[in-house]
């Protein structure tokens, strides 16, 4: 009797490793897995590391000079220039397609002193106005060092500023929706100078968010009675289409500094 026990009992131990052993050989993919090959699969890359192809210069032909591909980075490879200097005129876009509702993904760094920023629903061809008077611009800055290097005295006092002239103000620093909406400081991990940082741009007809490194900084619903009167109390309220156009170009600012972008990235909302 306890051998016929016994050799039941095996029968179930084996049939047991058997059925274990089909479970490690075929497993089901993860949802982590599935889910992230999916995402992946939206993303349209504006920069593969190599080229510039599909960039091109704001109402130009071509890349204006500095802009180049440099160890998988798109760099604008020029010297630092002063504030009170600066004229600008070398800005880029991405030029192969124009975008709407999306998010935009960027890996950025700035030098000591350095100023740049990211425009979106930028359109060309529109006399007297630049990029600025255009699209809304998330600002690239040296919150640090800015106000040291460079006399932002005048551009202040032009802008209606009564205390604190020599200082970067709130809404020109990183994260900002330029002279429209200020970053959130209590939120704010900027990367030291020369450090990579990343930023994200969502834009829905629902809601704007500007995100840098994971936090989320800025908020705001374009195009409401809140949006319109703080455009027409501000430094756009002679800039008759700043922020009007509900689709354009990608692009990236030249303020007189080197930049550096690389993981360019966006996909449709």
């Amino acid at each position: 009797m306890k051998q016929i026990f016994y050799f039941l009992l095996l029968i179930v131990l084996l049939i047991a490793c058997k059925n274990e052993n089909k479970k490690e050989v075929s497993p089901e993919p993860s949802v982590e897995k599935v889910s992230s090959d999916k995402e992946q699969g939206e993303w349209i890359y504006l920069f593969d590391g190599v080229s510039t192809e599909g960039w091109r210069a704001y109402n130009g032909d071509a890349l204006p000079p500095g802009w180049v591909a440099k160890d998988s980075v798109l760099t604008f490879d020029t010297e630092l220039g002063l504030e009170q200097d600066y004229t600008g005129g070398k800005d880029i876009i991405y030029a192969k397609e124009e975008f709407d509702n999306f998010e935009l993904y960027v890996e950025w760094k700035i030098p000591e002193g350095g100023n740049s920023g990211i425009f979106y629903h930028l359109k060309e061809g529109i006399p007297d106005a630049g990029p600025p008077d255009i699209s809304p611009e998330y600002q690239l800055i040296d919150d640090e060092n800015y106000a040291s290097i460079h006399d932002l005295t005048g551009y202040n006092e032009s802008m209606g500023v009564k205390e604190n002239l020599a200082d970067l103000q709130d809404w020109q620093k990183t994260g900002s929706d330029y002279a429209m909406h200020p970053a959130d400081d209590s939120q704010k991990v900027l990367h030291p100078v020369g450090e990579w940082n990343t930023t994200r741009i969502i834009f829905t007809p629902e809601k704007v968010e500007h995100w840098l490194n994971g936090k989320m900084l800025v908020s705001f619903i374009p195009w409401n009675e809140q949006w319109h009167a703080k455009k027409n109390a501000g430094k756009w309220k002679d800039a008759d289409l700043y922020g009007s156009f509900k689709t354009g170009y990608i692009g990236f600012q030249d303020h007189s500094s080197p930049i550096w972008f690389r993981n360019i990235k966006i996909r449709k909302l």
